[in-house]
């Protein structure tokens, strides 16, 4: 009978030191819940960071279609950045309320 007792008691705290490690390893500040944390972040910042490189891309492309004066290129840009018209052309502001 004793033996018995012994045994389920030793059960006891081995399942008990077995739950407090889980929760030490789940809740501690490098534990499982703050990789998940991080692991999201690193993917949030891998997305950004390819939205940024793409951009670039296309920087550089306009930089390059300027650069080597692509007659379409300098028109757009010269038409909205700087508000130039054609020799003739009209120009018409629309007001929006």
């Amino acid at each position: 009978m004793t033996r018995y007792i012994s045994n389920k008691l030793a059960f006891f705290v081995l399942l008990i030191i077995l739950l407090i490690g889980s929760i030490y390893i789940i809740f501690n500040n490098e534990g499982i819940i703050k990789f998940i944390k991080l692991k999201n972040e690193v993917n949030d910042l891998n997305a950004k960071i390819s939205q940024v490189e793409q951009d670039n891309k296309n920087i550089k492309a306009e930089i390059d279609s300027l650069q080597n004066k692509v007659p379409a290129k300098i028109e757009k840009v010269a038409r909205e950045k700087y508000n130039m018209i054609r020799k003739g052309e009209i120009t018409i502001k629309v007001i929006e309320k």
